[in-house]
């Protein structure tokens, strides 16, 4: 494209949040893509699902999430938090919604980090073609991957979408070499909540080439009101947290019978 400079290309955000520990190593800035082709139940971004700008109350008041902004207006926040960044190892994390299905401008603002020497992670479910994925790779440091049942079915019925693609997606970026995989895991009651069923994600991910990490993440609720906010029911109900009993249950399990380093985190 002539004249194309990719600091120009055009995205969806809802949030850009600073100053955060979680979603990758150090102190890092995420930015919220919006647009998600799932629906997972226990979703607690209800706001990043639809593509569309929303408006949702917060506190009594009216606020509006989503607005369109340039890759070079994002990297204005992240030049502010870069002093930050050299003290802990810290960086750049896109996550949504699911931010491959803005491939265009997930992958130029990886490269924007990249070219100011910024670590960069992505938190995803991996749900988009394996081109697309590829494309991003040698911009990204850490691909913290959602993998959240290994029966299609189940996952079909919880989350809107089978997860064939996924799982396939998953070994091959391992098999790619190119980044580092982390695979997490959002523990759901009623979903997969047993260790027969974190045991089989947990072994295969003990099956991905270079994959020395799995992240239980327990379930919560935090995001109830915002679904009371946009006008929807929350669909978990009176769902609870799991126990710190059971995850510590779960989290041996995984530990005795896989090669892998298994921490709760969330």
């Amino acid at each position: 494209m002539e004249n194309y400079d990719y600091l120009d290309e055009k995205g969806r955000i809802f949030d850009i949040q600073r100053y955060s520990i979680h979603d990758g190593i150090g102190i890092r800035t995420i930015v919220f893509l919006k647009g998600c082709a799932l629906r997972c139940k226990w979703c607690c971004n209800p706001e990043s699902q639809s593509w569309e700008i929303e408006t949702m109350m917060v506190n009594g008041r009216a606020k509006t999430y989503g607005r369109d902004v340039t890759v070079r207006e994002v990297m204005q926040t992240v030049r502010r938090d870069m002093p930050y960044y050299s003290r802990s190892d810290g960086g750049v994390t896109l996550s949504g919604g699911e931010s491959l299905l803005q491939p265009a401008f997930a992958k130029a603002l990886l490269m924007a980090a990249k070219a100011l020497g910024v670590n960069t992670a992505l938190e995803s479910m991996g749900f988009a073609s394996f081109e697309t994925i590829d494309g991003i790779l040698p911009y990204l440091d850490t691909y913290l991957m959602d993998i959240k049942h290994m029966d299609p079915k189940k996952h079909a019925a919880w989350c809107g979408k089978e997860n064939t693609k996924m799982l396939e997606n998953a070994r091959r970026i391992a098999e790619s070499q190119k980044t580092r995989l982390i695979i997490r895991v959002p523990v759901v009651p009623g979903f997969n909540d047993t260790e027969a069923e974190l045991l089989a994600i947990a072994k295969y991910a003990d099956s991905l080439p270079g994959v020395e990490e799995i992240d239980l993440l327990p379930y919560h609720n935090f995001g109830e009101g915002k679904y009371t906010g946009l006008g929807r029911d929350y669909p978990m109900g009176a769902a609870k947290r799991p126990s710190t009993e059971k995850m510590a249950q779960f989290q041996k399990a995984i530990s005795n019978n896989t090669g892998l380093y298994c921490q709760i985190g969330g």
